[in-house]
């Protein structure tokens, strides 16, 4: 039970995408109207059953307005955060404190060519604001791939951790998608495989970075006492927490290898009385494959310096210590900014994930981002 909850106890009771895949035709607004309808659907709800909305880039009320919701009671759009954890984190709040009844949280990807991301870069570079970045992208130093493959190898070199063991994760990654047909990526994969790829940034490799689609994604959060007469099996937020450790530098992080999930676990797991041995299943965050490890050592779900072995040993596939990422993961699912990881914990939760069904799960754990801001949010079956 939450040793720091204040207000009303919290629960997810709907869950949608949009039609997710590479150059998919759809505008942002297109996937919002997919994503908040299938979810509506879960629930059993009508738009008009929402009175509150959030989102990670975007416009929460523009999507409201949109799709049919009434007058909002409550509405956040953020922008730089922790991924989908941020309008999530907000829209349980807003619930708990009493600021809405039903509060529905986006988040909309859309796919962006690498040429238009560097030319938006490229003209940023003049901006008073890029003061750090004029003396790092004279060197190529202009894309997440870069400080990803500082934060991959400086583990590397301080556990002992091997490319075979990065190898093994995008194994293991892969075999759960391969029973998920939302994962894009489902075609069998072996550590030859992964080590036969590229390097982007040694030792990054191109398997170990999320795949980039067009993606929408909608979770709706409501007290306790309506969720029991929803549709679904109710899942209850059973903690929270955002961790932010200094400014938005990436490179300058005084410590790669323990950095913000480290801060966010405790704070997390200070809010309740449940511990890491009692989770079910994790659902951490895989931007690059390096960020999964991060979190599953800031949790606590295995020994500090030893989630390369965890996930060498097995222990985060189906029957080990702590299934992780039985969706595929973002790495083969798509990049959906980690609402992915929100919406399969549920489904774990509730038991709907077919042949990847964690038997007996009943504490998931999901997170989102690395570095110096992170968040993560600790869910029970009801």
């Amino acid at each position: 039970m939450s040793v720091q909850r204040q207000g009303r106890k919290v629960a997810i009771v709907g869950v949608g995408y949009s039609d997710v895949g590479r150059n998919t035709g759809l505008s942002e607004r297109h996937h919002a109207a997919q994503a908040a309808v299938r979810a509506l659907e879960d629930a059993g709800l009508q738009a008009k059953d929402i009175d509150g909305a959030s989102t990670w880039g975007g416009d929460a009320v523009d999507f409201g307005w949109m799709i049919g919701f009434d007058d909002l009671r409550w509405s956040l759009n953020v922008g730089v955060a922790p991924a989908f954890i941020t309008p999530a984190y907000h829209a349980a709040q807003a619930v708990a404190m009493g600021h809405a009844d039903t509060v529905m949280a986006f988040r909309i990807m859309m796919q962006q060519p690498p040429s238009a991301a560097l030319a938006s870069g490229a003209a940023m570079l003049g901006e008073p604001s890029m003061v750090d970045a004029q003396f790092r992208w004279p060197y190529g130093n202009f894309s997440p791939v870069q400080w990803a493959g500082l934060l991959m190898n400086r583990y590397m070199h301080e556990t002992g951790a091997t490319e075979e063991h990065f190898a093994r994760f995008a194994e293991v990654q892969r075999s759960y998608a391969q029973r998920n047909p939302d994962a894009l990526l489902r075609d069998p994969l072996s550590a030859e495989d992964y080590l036969a790829k590229p390097y982007v940034t040694k030792p990054l490799r191109v398997l170990d970075c999320d795949y980039p689609c067009d993606s929408g994604s909608a979770v709706i959060f409501t007290t306790e006492e309506r969720a029991r007469d929803l549709r679904q099996p109710m899942v209850l937020v059973e903690a929270s927490a955002l961790s932010a450790i200094r400014d938005m530098n990436f490179e300058l992080l005084p410590d790669m290898v323990r950095t913000s999930p480290k801060h966010c676990g405790d704070l997390l797991w200070s809010r309740t009385d449940l511990r890491p041995e009692n989770v079910s299943t994790a659902h951490l965050y895989d931007g690059f494959s390096i960020i999964t490890l991060q979190w599953l050592e800031g949790l606590g779900l295995c020994e500090p310096g030893g989630a390369a072995q965890f996930v060498m040993d097995g222990e985060t596939r189906l029957g080990g210590k702590v299934p992780t990422n039985t969706d595929g993961g973002a790495i083969n699912v798509g990049r959906r900014h980690g609402a992915n990881f929100c919406i399969e914990a549920v489904r774990q939760l509730r038991g709907q994930c077919g042949d990847r069904q964690v038997a007996g799960a009943d504490v998931s754990v999901w997170a989102n981002a690395v570095g110096m801001f992170s968040g993560a949010m600790l869910l029970t079956k009801g």
